[in-house]
């Protein structure tokens, strides 16, 4: 509460220059004048911390003296101090006046100051006086609108949203404590997602089919504390591979291949939260610590998905926000996670030769790290082959990845990433799956429109057959450039994503208007090295591609793609498409 305030008299100039010097920090031997202050402190001034901390105690033990008067309601006895008897019989002292305080004694230590603390001397031109709007007339309704020319933000509302909305005004309720006072219990469902009706015709070089498909995502969250929730995930008109879609045309069009799937199934079912706020509930005591987990199955997206990109189950925890200063780390988590089920990787096959995820488990830790002006991330995990091929093969391997990621003053953003892959033997004269190096360079250009226009170039050099630790979709270079990126529904055509003995890049543009709509053109390509025989990419590759998508509404998206490729040793390739996305 703000309360007004009245002086009983004004003070003088000199004593508020005073106290101006005394409140910033300085304090001089000598006399003090206005114009002295006027002018700042002198040159070559130093801080007399002793001083100060005198008075500041002079001040405590006044302020003290004052709390141990009785309080105004009840009555005081305004009895004078007895005199102090004086020794060898002289006539006793007078009493002391009732509003002198004795001088307190300085029970501080010895001011310690750093080293590297030196004293600046004053420099009247950094200072200046409170801007002037003379020339300009004041508007009311121009001041008024700043805090009521506000209107409500319209919002896709979730399908479900139980017992309250997603977003609410107001202080929340209390919740139940029914696993302690200081974690309170405040369930709400959330059941939210979207619709995506996709049209394309793709050539794949060896497939040409025009085609509609359908995909429905429904996430469901159920929050249960501040900290903790369950959370699960579904695609009902898809199965694996499967998706609700019908043929149309094409030089491959086949009618048996429409399709109409019905799955219910969760693709993923986790429960998350933090064992320091579920312990402080438990035992209704603050811990010092955070320790964030999730267990189930759950989504890992690491280094741009890149080093890691798949539904996992197990468990994964977290030891966040540590620092330090000998090391200059501002921030750092680390991470780890086991999973011995759902782990997807295009290096471990079964005696068929096809690839499996049921009975392969992922060790891993990775650590995020701010420091050298930039963030770090850096895992390292071992991915064990458990399937009985029943001939002693084993494909299991370590897999390590590191990234940097910095700007380079107002010029460029980058991103330099390693992917290496090592420790494989899978016998009998089997040809190893992950043996490989992967290096990657991110960068997009600082443009005079810097939020809106973004040039970027990409490029990459890859040795062997370098893998992700775990992926589900796509190649290992699928967030490169929008050319090696396919769409999971149709079958979007794509460039060689595997790096395997290939070098190459993407250069384009991006383009976001006034936020409210996206234009991407690319060009990319990839060259082959080495010996051709284990190689994905039979001959070097170029492709153009674009992307166009804009909000029709605030639930309606819709968007454009299209790529035109070129590809030695292999028939071309090219695709169309256009996404119409409902948000719920």
């Amino acid at each position: 509460m703000i309360k007004s305030v009245s002086w009983s008299k004004q003070p003088s100039l000199t004593a508020l220059a005073a106290g101006t010097l005394i409140a910033t920090g300085y304090l001089f031997s000598g006399s003090a004048t206005a114009a002295d202050a006027a002018d700042g402190p002198p040159k070559g001034a130093i801080f007399d911390d002793t001083k100060i901390q005198q008075l500041d105690d002079r001040d405590a033990a006044r302020q003290r003296s004052r709390s141990r008067r009785a309080p105004s309601h009840q009555p005081r006895t305004d009895t004078a101090p007895a005199a102090v008897p004086a020794a060898d019989g002289h006539a006793p002292a007078p009493a002391a006046a009732s509003h002198d305080t004795p001088e307190p004694i300085n029970h501080h230590v010895e001011p310690v100051h750093d080293d590297r603390a030196r004293p600046a001397e004053f420099d009247r031109s950094q200072f200046g006086g409170d801007p002037v709007y003379d020339d300009l007339a004041y508007d009311p309704d121009e001041q008024l609108e700043i805090y009521g020319g506000k209107k409500a933000v319209y919002r896709v509302a979730p399908l479900i949203e139980w017992p309250e909305p997603m977003y609410q005004e107001g202080p929340l309720g209390e919740g139940w404590e029914i696993i302690g006072r200081k974690n309170p219990v405040r369930p709400q469902l959330l059941v939210y997602g979207d619709f995506k009706s996709v049209v394309a015709y793709n050539d794949n070089g060896n497939a040409e089919l025009a085609q509609a498909v359908a995909q429905l995502n429904i996430d469901i969250d159920l929050k249960l504390t501040a900290t903790e929730r369950i959370h699960a995930f579904m695609q009902p008109l898809q199965d694996n591979r499967s998706i609700t879609r019908t043929e149309f045309g094409g030089g491959d069009k086949s009618l048996k291949e429409d399709e109409l799937v019905f799955d219910p199934k969760l693709e993923t079912l986790f429960l998350e939260g933090d064992l320091g706020a579920i312990i402080s509930g438990l035992t209704d005591e603050y811990t010092t610590y955070d320790l964030p987990f999730a267990i189930g199955v759950f989504p890992t997206f690491y280094q741009n998905g890149i080093w890691a990109d798949d539904d996992i189950g197990g468990l994964a925890f977290t030891i966040p926000s540590l620092n330090s200063p000998t090391f200059d780390i501002s921030n750092m988590d680390l991470i780890f996670f086991y999973a011995p089920e759902r782990v997807t990787t295009q290096a471990v096959f079964d005696n068929k030769g096809q690839a499996v995820e049921d009975d392969v488990s992922v060790y891993a830790f990775t650590t995020t790290i701010e420091a050298l002006s930039g963030y770090i991330e850096a895992g390292i995990g071992y991915i064990e082959d458990d399937v009985d091929n029943g001939n002693g093969v084993d494909f299991s391997y370590t897999n390590v990845g590191v990234s940097f990621t910095k700007r380079y003053r107002d010029l460029l953003s980058y991103s330099f990433r390693f992917i290496g892959n090592f420790g494989q033997d899978p016998g009998n004269g089997i040809a190893k799956t992950a043996d490989g190096e992967l290096f990657i360079l991110e960068t997009s250009f600082v443009t005079h429109l810097p939020s809106t226009l973004v040039p970027y170039v990409n490029v990459w050099y890859g040795n062997g057959k370098p893998r992700s630790l775990i992926r589900d979709n796509g190649g290992i270079l699928k967030n490169v450039g929008i050319n090696f990126e396919t769409d999971a529904l149709t079958g979007f055509p794509k460039l060689d994503d595997t790096a395997e003995d290939t070098f190459g890049g993407a250069a384009g543009v991006m383009y976001l208007f006034a936020l409210d709509q996206q234009l991407i053109v690319e060009v990319a390509s990839v060259q082959t090295h080495g010996d051709r025989a284990g190689r994905a990419a039979p001959g070097d590759q170029y492709a153009i591609g674009a992307r166009y998508q804009k909000p029709l509404s605030p639930a309606w998206i819709i968007r454009f793609d299209g790529m035109f490729g070129e590809r030695e040793n292999q028939e071309n390739i090219s695709g169309m498409r256009m996404e119409l996305r409902r948000k719920f």
